[in-house]
């Protein structure tokens, strides 16, 4: 069984216009694997495959502002490599802010996303 903490975000959804694109996308930028329920939802698999932390629902076009999802990465220009070759649009950096460097980017549903590393 999985711990879950008192008041921690627990689980991320992000509407997708088209469910097999966005899971080809973050599989092959981020190595992401998912659980299929249905032609309208994928949940996103932690890491080490011992439960769900997020899912992908079929909905309409992303649209401006909302929460921003932040990723990290222990190799922030091999994460940028790998979201530019999966087909995504790096909008914003990589730049410097206090405790490390970030990008943002945009999936080929019009999210916007970013990515964090400590150096």
């Amino acid at each position: 069984m999985a711990d879950h903490a008192h008041h921690s975000i627990d689980y991320v959804e992000l509407t997708v216009v088209d469910l097999q694109q966005a899971k080809r996308f973050y599989g092959e930028a981020f190595g992401w694997q998912f659980t299929d329920y249905g032609p309208g939802y994928a949940g996103i698999q932690d890491p080490a495959g011992t439960r769900e932390v997020g899912g992908l629902a079929l909905g309409g076009p992303a649209g401006p502002g909302g929460p921003l999802v932040l990723l990290y990465s222990a190799d922030l220009d091999r994460t940028r490599s790998a979201v530019e070759a999966a087909g995504g649009e790096v909008v914003q950096g990589p730049y410097a802010f206090p405790g490390g460097r970030r990008f943002h980017f945009r999936d080929p549903g019009g999210n916007e996303l970013g990515v964090w590393s400590e150096s």
